[in-house]
């Protein structure tokens, strides 16, 4: 809020709210005067404004410890430590406004020595309590709502992900004119890094939800071709960029009832993940028929294989770092997690085999009834 604001909001605070504040520490001096009426327009101005949790008595007690160590003769008091927070950088805050304000328009004015002194003192104040913001933000995840600001954080960035994508793909094709090959390449990347941030927020949102609920309440008829050519065409520039071949193995039987937003969302993130781990040779998605009503899906990499001791951690969002001594995000286990609970709320499991020199392979089996009248 600015001074001027703050004087507007409060210019009938009375003189015995005035004594009020700051009584614990009563200022002295020249100064005194502008000090007394500057905590009682941040007082005042608290109790005016709506939707403020603090409590006057949290404010008073924050403008005592202000002004008690701004108006000290010496600066080598300690700080407070109550005021090492984000409301107490905000008191602050204003108190510096409401000051400048009386400096301004207040009948009594120290001097400009006096004055110097004084904003010194609460430029030197405010540096010392400066919020550790990466305690506060680790509180607010702790808290009731960090699911919340965690889904909101992916929401938001989910948006623009999806335009560079958009854009990225509508350049490296040459729709807005002709590209070199340099530039077909940074396109390439600029689009794999896109995707992949891009499913990572999608895959956040998705986990907070429980990661287990179908988007389709009841089955639905589906096309199994479109499904795996959608993913092929979704994951084309990344696979190019590495000059990997993707390969499609559709079923002979094609129309299904299922649910086919979980099984898209399923093999993309495989997919995702085949091709993050593939240097060269390809990644091919297979739907195979086991009967009638049964089909077997998988997605298969060339890549160097998983290492056994990663397979038990091999489905876990958040992993030990080197050390041991704290976790890491990991994008890869947050893709195969979710994966893994949308197969289950279908019906089945997701398995995986692995040997060196060979790749990875992930699948699982979903029956999934024919729709023929598609």
């Amino acid at each position: 809020m600015a001074s001027t604001q703050i004087g507007e909001a409060v210019t009938g605070t009375s003189e015995r709210e005035s004594r009020a504040v700051g009584q614990n520490n009563p200022p002295t001096g020249s100064a005194a005067p502008a000090l007394r009426a500057a905590t009682a327009r941040v007082a005042g101005s608290w109790r005016n404004s709506d939707g403020d949790s603090a409590s006057d008595e949290d404010v008073s007690h924050a403008l005592d410890a202000i002004v008690g160590y701004v108006a000290a003769t010496s600066q080598n008091n300690p700080i407070p430590q109550d005021l090492k927070s984000v409301f107490g950088r905000r008191v602050l805050e204003l108190f510096r406004g409401a000051l400048v304000y009386e400096w301004c328009n207040g009948e009594s004015r120290p001097d400009s020595h006096e004055i110097l002194g004084l904003l010194a003192a609460i430029e030197n104040l405010r540096a010392g309590i400066e919020p550790d913001w990466a305690r506060h933000f680790s509180s607010r995840l702790a808290g009731p709502d960090g699911l919340s600001l965690v889904v909101e954080v992916a929401h938001d960035l989910r948006s623009p992900l999806t335009s560079i994508l958009f854009l990225a793909e509508t350049l490296q094709r040459g729709h807005s004119g002709d590209v070199n090959e340099l530039q077909h390449r940074q396109l390439g990347l600029v689009y794999s890094a896109a995707l992949g941030l891009s499913s990572v927020t999608s895959n956040v949102i998705e986990l907070a939800r429980g990661g287990s609920q179908l988007a389709e309440e009841e089955p639905s008829p589906f096309s199994v071709t479109d499904i795996i050519e959608s993913v092929r065409d979704i994951v084309h520039p990344m696979a190019e960029e590495k000059g990997l071949t993707i390969r499609l193995l559709p079923p002979a039987s094609d129309h299904r009832l299922g649910h086919p937003h979980a099984l898209s969302r399923v093999l993309l993130n495989l997919t995702t993940n085949a091709l993050k781990f593939t240097e060269e040779g390809f990644v091919e998605i297979v739907a195979r028929e086991r009967d009638l009503r049964t089909l077997e899906f998988s997605v298969r990499d060339t890549g160097p294989g998983i290492n056994p001791q990663a397979i038990e951690t091999l489905y876990l969002p958040f992993r030990r770092t080197r050390g041991g001594d704290r976790y890491a995000f990991s994008g890869t286990g947050l893709g195969l997690s979710l994966s893994r609970k949308l197969v289950e709320a279908m019906g089945s499991e997701l398995k995986v085999e692995t040997r060196p020199d060979w790749g990875t392979r992930f699948h699982f089996d979903l029956e999934l009834h024919p729709a023929n009248h598609l």
